[in-house]
């Protein structure tokens, strides 16, 4: 026994434990004693942090290096970067296989499988370590991995995702002050957003997980990833302001990672085209224009107009939100298609001439208007924008159309065949 009777293998397990455990405070709470101005040095930062770690590891005595702990905590420091490392899954495999009960190893060698791209070889890790202990970290990397399986059946993808949302959950329940597991789940939600016909309720609850996570870990809102995603759901919901902020928030706190600089970019050159075709009306003016409007009959409003019908109104006449029981109808002037081309856009002038942005969303990829072609549209839902990032500031109103089976173009319906649903890439790799 050691002296005041502290058993030395205990020793041995606390004081290797704290070193990794400062090893990660280090990487998770870097942005604590550094600026976003150094975040091009962290991951180099990380390194050297580990390699300190490792070498004081190695100087631990002999005897307890074939021990599983130790060999678990070696193979946890080494598994500190975002980069797959193969001496690690070598010593976590030797971990489990010396130690099956070792949770955290499994959990590991798992996460070490995942940054392989090995997704069978990580599913079977979480679940050797669920089989153990139920745990939030098994379950909620339980969640990632059953968002990347993919399958040639919708239905298996679609209940591959809502298992994920239900593991997620499970994890938060676990612990509701863990930052990580609230992140989690939001990116849970943001997929079950996109493969169920983007219900409101859904995307709702995805940013109330990324806010919750912010909330009760601070070391959340240093996460690239979860700007990332969230900027993502913010561009589907036309919430601009918030996208371009995320995309922002993302590239300076990984400048290496080119993603969002580049969303960003293509989100700035999408606002700044629309706006310029809005305030000139396409290329249609004057008399041609003229012309075009004052052929906009009533008998273009179809099944939507006529006795008992929806009221026709101009577009300034619209109020922000959703105008139950009216119509607006307009020609086309102009059509734009963004980088990732969702939403199909164009340019609606009425009667009066008034311009605004029509945002059309789940639609095939051969559906789409003609410029001169009249589009009626029932209970239009207007949505204003005043937006300012980097010096630039774009200010429009656009109505969001979820679905072309809602309009009626040259006064005839889109059949259901036009329609589609909306898939999304969002960066699940380091969760």
């Amino acid at each position: 026994m050691a002296e005041g009777g502290a058993d030395p293998e205990t020793e041995i397990k606390n004081r290797l434990q704290e070193l990794v455990d400062q090893l990660y405070y280090f990487r998770d709470h870097y942005f604590e004693s550094h600026s976003v101005e150094d975040a091009a040095r962290k991951q180099y930062d990380v390194e050297q942090e580990m390699e300190k770690t490792m070498f004081q590891i190695e100087e631990m005595d002999d005897g307890w290096k074939n021990r599983a702990f130790f060999l678990m905590l070696k193979g946890k420091a080494l598994n500190v970067t975002a980069n797959y490392n193969m001496e690690a899954e070598e010593l976590l495999s030797k971990a489990v296989k010396l130690d099956p009960s070792l949770v955290e190893a499994w959990n590991q060698l798992g996460e070490v499988y995942w940054k392989k791209m090995d997704v069978t070889s990580a599913k079977t890790c979480f679940l050797g370590a669920l089989n153990h202990c139920k745990n939030k970290v098994s379950l909620r990397n339980l969640s990632m991995v059953m968002r990347q399986q993919r399958s040639q059946d919708a239905d298996e993808n679609s209940r591959n995702i809502m298992d994920s949302v239900k593991q997620a959950k499970q994890a938060v329940n676990m612990d509701p002050r863990d930052g990580t597991s609230w992140y989690i789940l939001g990116n849970a939600y943001l997929s079950l957003f996109f493969c169920t016909g983007q219900n409101p309720k859904i995307s709702q609850q995805a940013l109330n997980a990324y806010l919750q996570a912010e909330r009760v870990d601070k070391t959340a809102s240093s996460n690239p990833d979860l700007h990332l995603n969230r900027a993502t759901l913010c561009k589907y919901e036309e919430t601009y302001q918030g996208a371009l902020d995320g995309f922002s928030r993302a590239a300076a706190l990984e400048p290496s990672w080119s993603e969002p600089v580049v969303r960003e970019e293509q989100l700035l050159d999408y606002l700044g085209k629309l706006c310029g075709l809005i305030n000139n009306k396409g290329k249609i003016r004057g008399k041609r224009l003229q012309n075009l409007l004052s052929t906009l009959s009533p008998t273009l409003l179809g099944h939507y107009g006529g006795s008992g019908g929806l009221q026709l109104k101009s577009l300034g006449a619209l109020q922000p939100g959703k105008n139950a029981g009216c119509v607006v109808l307009g020609r086309v002037v102009f059509s734009l298609m963004p980088e990732e081309r969702v939403p199909f856009t164009f340019g609606l002038v009425d009667a009066e001439g008034s311009c605004y942005a029509i945002m059309v969303y789940n639609m095939v990829e051969s559906w789409g208007v003609l410029v001169t072609d009249s589009v009626t549209i029932p209970e239009p839902h207007l949505k204003q924008h005043n937006i300012q990032h980097k010096g630039q500031a774009f200010n429009f109103q656009s109505i969001r159309v979820d679905s072309p089976v809602r309009l009626l173009v040259n006064g005839k319906p889109q059949g259901p065949s036009t329609q589609a649903s909306a898939t999304v890439a969002y960066r699940p790799q380091s969760e």
